[in-house]
């Protein structure tokens, strides 16, 4: 019988830091009368990625113009749908988008359009990865296979070698993987990883298959009937390989990189080393923070060690609380990982996977 799964534990500390960050924070807000959800900034970038996307996939369809600029217009698509991931997708499933819950679970379905699935990405992402960060076979973020080596304890394959080379590849082709094959998965072993997603009721198995054929319509069988198998197949590569590459680029930076944390629970008490805001803290990194472009494109994304503390907070209110948990991880003695611009931070995470994929790093 296969052992059943069970959940690390934090432990509980005084003084905690993450009662005194959320004490500051929220006198943050209170002294500047705002709302911790999104604000017309964010609704202004939301309907510029999707009116990106919807134009330029209308004009590719239906309008097709020069193979040549076609493929560029196929790489904007794959920038838009990366862009409304980060910037309307990913506040809308944490909550954060707006006051409204129909407006956040609108935008959270955004995903089920671009072909994943907002359900299985809640599980994954909100209750997995931002409970149990870096936390080798609870965190599904960095289990890729065999292919890449992404955490100490995982094993080592004699390609690990190379793989700070071929990386690139296999960003690439993370997004057509993750809506083709990784949901569906997930979906009918009901487990992501060794963690059980539990029974999904009627109406998620109904937003499930519907948001994956409308995908499949909007995105495979239109094309192919307006302009031909071929050039769809080029167009559709190009886009989702670019999406992809983006995406992955971004969420790895925030993790897999020089001086982030692998924790592991104590055998016997299966409680993680420290409580829960040192833990994501140590186990997250920022990026570019004084790139007001950065920030605008990955919808806050690089303030990751702001996000992974208050999830629940828009990330248009990243740069002015990031100077409080500063401040906060100053007094506490806690170390705040950062690299000053985005090079950076790639250049961190591909000396990351040389590491990882050298022998002297056991396993």
């Amino acid at each position: 019988m296969a052992q059943q799964f069970t959940a690390p534990k934090f432990p509980i500390v005084k003084p905690s830091i993450y009662n005194e960050l959320r004490k500051r924070v929220q006198d943050y807000f209170d002294k500047e009368g705002k709302e911790s959800t999104g604000n017309l900034k964010l609704y202004t970038k939301a309907f510029v990625f999707v009116g990106v996307l919807l134009a330029v996939f209308v004009h590719v369809v239906f309008f097709t113009p020069a193979w040549y600029f076609a493929l560029l217009e196929c790489l904007a698509m794959g920038m838009a749908a990366a862009g409304i991931g980060f910037n309307v997708m990913h506040d809308g499933s944490h909550g954060s988008f707006s006051k409204s819950d129909i407006l956040n679970k609108t935008a959270a379905f955004s995903l089920n359009i671009l072909g994943g699935s907002a359900f299985m990405w809640n599980i994954k992402h909100n209750q997995i990865h931002h409970s149990f960060t870096n936390v080798d076979g609870v965190d599904d973020d960095i289990e890729a296979g065999i292919f890449l080596r992404l955490a100490p304890n995982q094993k080592r394959y004699f390609f690990h070698r190379l793989q700070h080379l071929y990386f690139w590849v296999l960003y690439c082709i993370l997004y057509i993987f993750w809506i083709f094959f990784a949901d569906y998965k997930k979906y009918f072993t009901s487990k992501i990883g060794e963690v059980p997603i539990g029974k999904m009721k009627w109406n998620n198995h109904v937003v499930f298959w519907s948001g994956k054929l409308l995908h499949f319509a909007l995105f495979v069988a239109v094309p192919i009937y307006v302009v031909g198998f071929l050039p769809w197949l080029v167009g559709f590569l190009v886009m989702t390989f670019s999406t992809g590459l983006v995406i992955s680029i971004v969420f790895q930076l925030a993790h897999t990189v020089e001086h982030t944390h692998f924790p592991m629970a104590d055998e016997e008490t299966n409680k993680l080393p420290d409580e829960f805001a040192i833990h994501q803290i140590k186990t997250t990194a920022n990026f570019a923070t004084n790139s007001k472009i950065v920030s605008w494109l990955v919808g806050g994304l690089n303030f990751q060690i702001e996000h992974h503390l208050f999830p629940k907070i828009s990330h248009v209110h990243y740069p002015a609380i990031s100077k409080i948990v500063k401040s906060v991880c100053q007094e506490f003695g806690v170390e705040y990982n950062e690299y000053k611009t985005l090079p950076q931070a790639v250049v961190a995470h591909i000396r990351f996977l040389r590491e990882m994929g050298k022998p002297s790093i056991a396993a």
